[in-house]
């Protein structure tokens, strides 16, 4: 099916790289078109963050055209078909129209083809599959366009198929579910996804960990979530219980940094700091995000049981720890508590965001000019002066501090 050109779709046309692109490897016997994702999100009003191609050239043809044309190519996944080509130091995908000749669910070998029929076919979702040549013209041979209008994630063909081909499909189809469906899930694909489930221990937990940080960021995620959990498709993905309405009291909390997927995964799976460890293990979590969690925990675990600090209090955490820590800290207490208490927190957390970092008024090299032993004792009696600097209320003024300084230092040996 050729429809028409749409207006949403034409600005695609109008980037330069992607003329370009047309200009190299689409003519002299082979067709490229713009595929997928570009596609649906500029047809559904989002921002367009990648673009993919599809050829009838084959890898060695594009990466020659490329070099004839001065461009840096790449073969990422050549085994697949696809070659990335840089331009301007942006990458662009092009591949190799294909068919999958054998699958295990997590990896497929393939044969080459010309036919971008029987190519839309093999991809996962019909919102998936649409094409554009450079001309403007789109291709829309799984009714893909109707179910965008629609609001419909469906899988093309046989759902259970689709995911036996890749176990991966089963998160993507709820995580692009959760941005681009309205109303339920897709009867079929849904029952599928369940009789499939435990295809899902089989994939590589770099895959998982994308797939759901995805997921977590999507627009109706806080929805789709609970019928995932509901459904058992966690349990063989982690061996940890899912709190879906913790995860909804984040969301709804309404701030930019509730859209955090890291602080959205913490509220779902991290009710212990003990829990930060099987969650790295098998979504192989980076250190930066690893740590991230682990110092949001341990500040959860140290201010359990009390109530929202008030603002001295929250100067003196600020003192003693990262701004975001603490952040990440209230946002998830706000989540973990009763209503009656969440208000406290959200003040907190407000507070926090607009106080500036404090910092001790006295150093080290006050101290040696002071006379006090260089040693581990310069490092005791900073953390008593900072101690009673807090209690103090924080002082500013050069009378007050010299007063708070001389009563510490009177109990310090100095040198005569």
């Amino acid at each position: 099916m050729q429809t028409s050109l749409r207006p949403r779709t034409s600005a695609l046309l109008e980037r330069a790289e992607v003329t370009r692109i047309f200009s190299i490897f689409d003519g002299d016997g082979e067709e490229t078109r713009l595929v997928g994702g570009a596609l649906r999100n500029a047809l559904t009003g989002r921002h367009v963050h990648e673009y993919d191609f599809a050829t009838t050239a084959l890898p060695e043809t594009v990466q020659a055209r490329a070099t004839a044309a001065g461009l840096k190519s790449v073969p990422t996944g050549i085994e697949h078909g696809t070659i990335t080509v840089i331009i301007e130091g942006e990458p662009f995908e092009i591949t190799t129209l294909r068919e999958d000749v054998e699958t295990d669910g997590r990896h497929a070998l393939v044969s080459f083809g010309r036919d971008f029929a029987l190519d839309a076919h093999r991809r996962d979702f019909t919102i998936n599959a649409l094409s554009m040549d450079r001309k403007g013209r789109l291709y829309d041979y799984t009714n893909g366009l109707a179910d965008l209008a629609a609001g419909r994630v469906r899988f093309i063909g046989d759902a259970r198929q689709r995911i036996v081909e890749d176990y991966l499909r089963i998160l993507r189809f709820f995580r692009f579910s959760a941005e681009f469906a309205e109303g339920s899930l897709d009867r079929e694909g849904f029952h599928a996804a369940i009789r499939e489930k435990e295809g899902l221990r089989r994939l590589s937990a770099e895959r998982v960990h994308v797939e759901l940080l995805k997921l977590l960021s999507a627009r109706r995620s806080g929805e789709i979530i609970p019928e995932i959990a509901e459904a058992g498709l966690f349990a063989p993905l982690l061996p940890l219980v899912p709190h879906t309405g913790r995860l909804a009291r984040f969301i709804a909390i309404g701030l930019t940094e509730t859209q955090d997927p890291i602080l959205r995964l913490a509220a779902l799976f991290t009710e212990i700091r003990e829990n930060v460890v099987p969650l790295r293990g098998r979504l192989a979590l980076s250190n930066a995000e690893t740590t991230r969690l682990d110092q949001a925990m341990r500040l959860m675990e140290q201010l359990h049981g009390e109530g929202a600090p008030n603002e001295a209090a929250i100067k003196a955490l600020l003192l003693r720890h990262r701004s975001i820590a603490l952040g990440d800290a209230f946002l998830l207490q706000c989540a973990q508590t009763s209503d009656e208490n969440a208000a406290g927190w959200q003040l907190a957390h407000a507070c926090l965001n607009s106080m500036p970092q404090p910092k001790l008024p006295f150093s080290g090299a006050d101290l040696l000019a002071l006379g006090v032993q260089p040693g581990p004792i310069i490092g005791q009696t900073l953390q008593r002066l900072e101690q009673a600097w807090i209690e103090a209320g924080f002082p500013d003024n050069a009378r007050d501090l010299n007063i708070l300084r001389d009563r510490i230092l009177a109990t310090v040996p100095r040198k005569s």
